[in-house]
């Protein structure tokens, strides 16, 4: 079967659906072969075309990540991509591998740290699930990378803050990180509007260690 065909480019459909689907399909017969031919178009010159197979690729990570752990080495070049879409896809599909791969990944974390300080919003965001993934599989990876975090907390919109707190809680597991985190809230609430305040006492009940 001819899998390239039906990623959303070639079906000249311009939304994201065929792609969904066929990440789905592969995902459902566990189709290395197939995603092993979408991964080959990643570098293509045809950039929806390399587009669309990204968007394969990490859909099938946040449902699947072992499927594609072994395009490691790909997401990772791809982070120096000069494409913004290429760059963000490909750490979406690091932060799904970093669970499987943190040794692995660790040893490029200072061109993740780089992409991260110098992407878009969306690569920040799934840069930090990436650094929080590999937070909580080590305890010296934590130690160097939760003062980054706590950081990114400090400077975030306060329109973020609820959302970002929830995605950097998972490993605040210390006294010490729960009175920066205290330390962080009381400075940032009084920025927050009466909603963003609201979800924000909504995430700390239900996530808080």
């Amino acid at each position: 079967m001819n899998w390239i065909s039906k990623i959303a480019f070639n079906r000249n459909i311009r939304n994201e659906t065929p792609n969904k689907e066929l990440a789905q399909e592969l995902i459902d017969t566990e189709n290395k072969q197939g995603i092993k031919e979408i991964s080959e178009y990643l570098y293509d010159k045809n950039k929806s075309i390399s587009s669309d197979c990204l968007s394969v690729l990490y859909t099938i990570g946040y449902n699947k990540p072992e499927l594609i752990q072994d395009y490691t080495d790909e997401f990772l070049e791809l982070l120096e991509s000069k494409i913004n879409r290429m760059v963000w896809g490909s750490m979406i599909a690091l932060s799904t591998i970093a669970p499987l791969k943190p040794d692995y990944l660790y040893k490029r974390i200072d061109l993740i740290l780089r992409t991260i300080k110098e992407g878009t919003l969306i690569t920040e965001v799934w840069g930090i699930k990436t650094l929080v993934n590999l937070s909580i599989s080590n305890v010296e990876y934590k130690n160097r990378l939760i003062p980054i975090l706590f950081d990114y907390l400090e400077k975030c919109r306060p329109i973020d803050f609820p959302k970002r707190i929830e995605t950097i809680l998972p490993v605040v597991d210390s006294s010490e990180d729960n009175e920066i985190i205290d330390r962080i809230v009381a400075i940032k609430h009084s920025e927050l509007s009466d909603s963003q305040a609201k979800k924000l006492k909504s995430v700390l009940k239900k996530n808080r260690k």
